[in-house]
């Protein structure tokens, strides 16, 4: 019997060895794909064409390493632009300087998309703040009120800190503004009393203050600082700064310049050139070629495509989407993918999807504001266009590089 059940054994341990290696091979192309991933926080030497910005922010929070009350800060600009990369890697410095002359910094990140409510923020920021300064307070997950996580985030902060900078990304998400009043006046309000806080927050819409109530804007008395899109030589220094992330000889000279002609023609995205670099080697990696050449490159950009499209627009309200499906079904109807169309023609296909979907339409002055909205993200393009001497203007609007197919199933999957 024992003789049966070790060459039972043996058949299978035979059977195993020799099935399909699902996994693949030794990587022939990336050493280290890690450095092309967005949570990646490079060091300062990978930092490309942010020095005025870095400077900026280490001015606004300078005070905080004497343990002083730093600036807020308010900072603007497109998806990509280093607004996020650069607000992290100084948090991170001041922590570490502060360290050194006995100042405790804490710092916590919040993504405004993720943890959208007043409730999710403050627990986000109290349980990070508590659980870096390995502290002994319980704070649950879930079960308290709003007010309950915001008396354990003061307990964390007087206790454990002197000086705490929160980072609100994507701040226009939050729901209500009531999170910044009460960071930005938590000592004046005495609710900390032996440590103060910064704020730095972060949004991709210019107008983003204008949203603020008085009250909330007189508390900020913030910085603001607008970060503009990468330029070609600096996408192409970024994308170079990571070529260690492959094999020697596994990137071609010739994708880095390609991958950034192509991205700063299109939205200046840093983040989303390096998922093109990153894509294309994937799909190398997948055809089992050993060098990332343009022809994977051109097949990365459609897929950075798609990606970027769907992402911007999950993140987009029902009429905003509503608003691209009758853009592009106009142009779809019109044959061609670059073709302009003027507002009010957008307006009456809306009025038709919104009927399709049992939507109240909004009125048309709202829908020129969405598709100001949708041409900062750099979903479409807008143009002013006039009539004829003393008969006025007009906007017009098309896709902005982007299929309609893509823009129709990125609303749908949306949904």
């Amino acid at each position: 019997m024992r003789t049966l059940i070790l060459s039972h054994e043996s058949t299978i341990h035979k059977r195993m060895s020799d099935s399909i290696d699902y996994f693949g091979g030794n990587d022939a192309i990336f050493r280290n794909k890690d450095l092309l991933q967005v949570k990646y926080l490079p060091d300062e030497d990978r930092i490309i064409g942010r020095n005025e910005q870095l400077n900026d922010l280490g001015s606004s929070l300078r005070p905080a390493l004497k343990g002083q009350t730093p600036n807020h800060v308010l900072i603007y600009g497109k998806t990509g632009t280093g607004k996020s990369l650069c607000s992290k890697f100084m948090a991170r410095q001041l922590k570490t300087r502060a360290a050194a002359d006995d100042v405790r910094v804490g710092t916590a990140y919040v993504d405004c998309f993720q943890d959208s409510t007043e409730t999710q923020a403050v627990k986000s920021i109290a349980i990070q703040l508590n659980d870096d300064a390995g502290g002994e307070l319980r704070i649950p997950a879930a079960g308290l009120s709003t007010g309950d996580y915001y008396r354990k985030l003061w307990t964390v902060v007087d206790d454990y800190y002197d000086v705490v900078i929160v980072i609100l990304d994507e701040i226009d998400k939050l729901d209500g503004d009531n999170v910044l009043m009460q960071l930005s006046r938590a000592v004046e309000s005495g609710k900390l009393t032996s440590s103060t806080l910064g704020v730095i927050g972060i949004s991709n819409k210019i107008q983003y203050k204008d949203t603020l109530n008085e009250r909330v804007k007189s508390s900020l008395s913030e910085r603001e600082f607008v970060f503009p899109p990468y330029d070609a030589n600096q996408l192409r220094a970024i994308l170079e700064s990571r070529q260690d992330a492959f094999r020697d000889g596994a990137l071609s000279d010739a994708v880095p310049p390609r991958v950034a002609a192509l991205a700063a023609r299109e939205h200046g995205d840093a983040r989303k050139a390096i998922d093109i670099l990153r894509f294309a080697g994937e799909i190398a990696e997948d055809a089992g070629d050993s060098v990332v050449r343009e022809a994977h490159v051109n097949k990365a950009h459609e897929r950075e495509e798609q990606n970027r499209v769907a992402d911007l627009i999950s993140k987009s309200t029902p009429h905003s989407r509503f608003v691209l499906i009758a853009l592009a079904n106009i142009v779809q109807q019109r044959g061609d993918d670059e073709a302009w169309v003027p507002t009010n023609d957008i307006y009456d296909v809306y009025r038709t999807v919104c009927k399709g979907d049992g939507a109240e339409p909004l009125k048309k002055r709202r829908i020129r504001d969405i598709l100001s909205e949708l041409e900062f993200l750099s979903i479409i393009d807008q143009d002013l266009r006039g009539k004829g001497q003393g008969q006025g203007n007009y906007m017009v609007n098309r896709l902005s590089e982007v299929k309609p197919t893509i823009v129709i199933k990125a609303c749908a999957d949306a949904d």
